[in-house]
């Protein structure tokens, strides 16, 4: 029986051969005390000064890339990998081997772990223009896209290979390494940056060309700008409350204020599709649902306790919370009884139920709507299925018994209200067990 490999070094190549001559050497000792199996995979663009045979001479695995490009040799490498743990370097000696200890030391520290020249501790030698060049666009995307990563082109990084497993990447170039970031970071995979001191390649002439390097990192910026705005996001939620929209921070702040005010010391609280929501991570004692597996993978960083479930099919105890959150849920999903009795089984009898969903009965939401659709496309708007109002919500209440204490508003659109779930009845005594009449004197 083969063993499981746990790191796959994997090194695009294109007439390296003098510095692959120099790096494997290296690259096998440093690995070797890691303590771990590992294979050195290399990817070759096509070679004609002898790479391929100095590569495989030297132990590593080498395939052919068919793909043009270095997004291409990426795409096929990652498809190959056999480790669990893919670490990723050029062979040119920018990216020292020895350092590779410390990404393998931060393994568990995050999915995705970047040698940095940006962070602090981190520095870059390099030619002035190709620094402010590089500085420019590190700053431009992860300040257009969202992202918390300094240096987003860096090439040196230990990815888990579960990260890597469901992405989608198109990219052609050197772009696939903003896009690889990008998508993971949205997939809700975890992203950290270990400072690193950068030196120019020991010999050879870089393969990047700078016009065409420009022209894929806009196509590519474009792509990921949808994506990073999309519902699809795993930080969709959380970016929206420090966003630098004042309407939609507004919002989401509002609707904060108000789900906590109700629910402020009630105890024990549900958060039924908590998605990446700022509320889950502000209550104290809560557990959060949801049925997207990447909301849930961002949300581990918070220590929340976390459930994959459908609201029609929770996971959970009869009576077992004191409060019920679901804000932004219910108009996502089809009319089902089911919701709602998954929402009152789970909820103990004097316990508080919160519904959150826009009111379609005002003229602040009929107003809202259609803007929110035309200025952000990829947002919430096209998922609303059920559209309810104050009225229905109370008499869906009354029909499970629930007495409506609380109401508000967000923007004079956005209802949230708070339901009671009744204590049952005080059980009569039996006239056997009703105690004796006091004797009159």
């Amino acid at each position: 029986m083969i063993p499981p490999i746990d790191l796959t070094v994997l090194i695009p190549v294109l007439n390296e051969r003098d510095n692959v001559v120099a790096l494997l050497p290296r690259l096998h000792r440093v690995v070797g005390q890691l303590g771990c199996t590992t294979e050195v995979l290399v990817v070759d663009g096509g070679s004609h000064d002898g790479t391929v045979a100095a590569a495989e001479g030297l132990g590593a695995r080498v395939m052919v890339q068919r793909a043009p490009g270095y997004g291409g040799a990426l795409r096929e490498g990652f498809a190959a990998a056999a480790g669990e743990f893919v670490l990723t370097l050029d062979a040119d000696l920018s990216h020292d081997p020895d350092f590779i200890i410390k990404l393998w030391r931060g393994r568990h520290s995050a999915d995705i772990t970047i040698a940095s020249r940006y962070v602090r501790g981190g520095v870059a030698y390099m030619p002035f223009n190709r620094k402010l060049l590089s500085r420019v666009l590190n700053r431009f995307f992860a300040l257009g896209l969202g992202l918390p990563v300094r240096d987003m082109s860096s090439g040196f990084r230990l990815y888990r290979a579960a990260a890597l497993a469901g992405l989608e990447l198109e990219g052609r170039n050197f772009d696939i390494l903003e896009e690889v970031l990008v998508k993971a970071y949205s997939a809700g995979w975890r992203v950290a940056e270990v400072p690193f001191t950068y030196y120019p390649r020991d010999a050879g002439a870089s393969h990047a060309r700078v016009i065409a390097f420009g022209l894929d990192l806009l196509r590519a910026f474009v792509r990921l700008w949808l994506l990073r705005n999309s519902i699809q996001s795993a930080d969709y939620d959380e970016r929206a409350f420090y966003s630098r929209i004042p309407l939609q921070r507004y919002w989401q702040r509002e609707r904060h204020r108000i789900v906590m005010g109700m629910a402020r010391g009630v105890g024990r609280t549900l958060d039924v599709g908590c998605g990446s929501s700022v509320i889950l991570q502000s209550l104290n004692n809560a557990i959060g649902v949801d049925v997207l597996p990447n909301k849930l993978r961002y949300m581990r960083q918070y220590g929340v306790p976390l459930v994959r479930a459908s609201v029609n099919a929770l996971p959970l105890s009869d009576s077992s919370f004191d409060c019920v959150v679901c804000s932004q849920v219910i108009e996502h999903l089809t009319a089902d009884p089911a919701t709602f009795d998954e929402l009152t089984r789970v909820l103990r009898p004097g316990g508080l139920l919160i519904l959150g969903t826009p009111d379609y009965d005002t003229l602040g939401w009929r107003t809202v709507e259609p803007l929110y659709g035309w200025f952000a496309p990829g947002g919430y708007k096209d998922e609303h299925i059920t559209h309810y109002t104050r009225a229905s919500l109370t008499d869906l209440a009354a029909r499970y018994g629930l007495q409506v204490v609380e109401h508000a508003y967000v923007f004079h659109s956005e209802l949230v209200m708070a339901m009671r779930k009744p204590q049952p009845p005080a059980a009569l005594p039996n006239d056997a067990d009703a105690p004796a009449a006091l004797a009159l004197p």
